[in-house]
């Protein structure tokens, strides 16, 4: 069963969690401070991280930004914070799921499962690589998920993988926020079509030789994005 880390310095609430989530099946490892949660993350192997906003030493939003261009995996904000500033900050430096307190505990386990089953989804295989995308300077491998720019690998977060593939396999298609948001966070994610502008800023920063005036993904203003190709 996956191993998943909880970042709480709040007892009563980091054991609630581990409890439900042991009750699964799941192997749970608990810190309590910032530090340790980069240090347990890094040298750990977590499935999942649920990460707490507010951490002493080091706070969620430093934490995630620490480790996420060193490891690939779903990283849950739990926090009392609902601020929307907050929420696009933490989903903006790579968070996948933003999940307020107080929460039923039922919901937070179902929130795992599903994240642990559609990264699965991205990450399985057993089939032979199809074909490169090629969009000129950027190449998309589907299968070992990568994306290369000129002969450099660019860490791409599975979120960003996903959606910038999508729009890759339906080229000059405009798709709307709402659009993409269902179709690559699903029904079951609680969240809103402001994370889809996040995830495309941040796959603009890496793809596009210009981000603040692309021209690979463009706006289509009163309508969405499209991928020109």
């Amino acid at each position: 069963m996956a191993k998943l880390l909880i970042a709480e310095d709040d007892p009563e609430i980091a054991m609630l969690e581990r409890d439900y989530l042991e009750l699964e099946g799941y192997e749970v490892t608990v810190v309590d401070n910032g530090q340790q949660a980069v240090t347990e993350t890094l040298n750990g192997s977590y499935a999942l991280i649920l990460l707490d906003l507010m951490l002493p030493g080091c706070n969620g939003c430093d934490v995630c930004r620490l480790i996420r261009d060193r490891i690939d995996v779903p990283i849950l904000m739990v926090t009392a914070r609902t601020e929307s500033a907050d929420k696009i900050r933490g989903l903006g430096l790579g968070a996948d799921d933003y999940i307020p307190k107080p929460f039923d505990p039922a919901e937070l386990v179902a929130r795992v499962k599903s994240h642990l089953s559609r990264y699965a989804r991205l990450t399985g295989g057993g089939q032979a690589e199809p074909e490169v995308i090629d969009l000129g300077t950027i190449r998309i491998l589907p299968q070992s998920l990568k994306v290369m720019k000129g002969g450099q690998e660019l860490k791409m977060p599975n979120r960003e993988f996903a959606l910038l593939k999508f729009l890759a396999e339906h080229p000059n298609v405009v798709f709307s926020k709402e659009k993409l948001f269902e179709t690559i966070w699903g029904y079951e994610y609680v969240g809103d079509s402001a994370t889809v502008t996040v995830h495309i800023g941040r796959i603009r920063d890496k793809v596009e030789d210009d981000p603040a005036h692309p021209k690979l993904i463009e706006t289509v203003w009163g309508a969405g994005y499209r991928l020109n190709r």
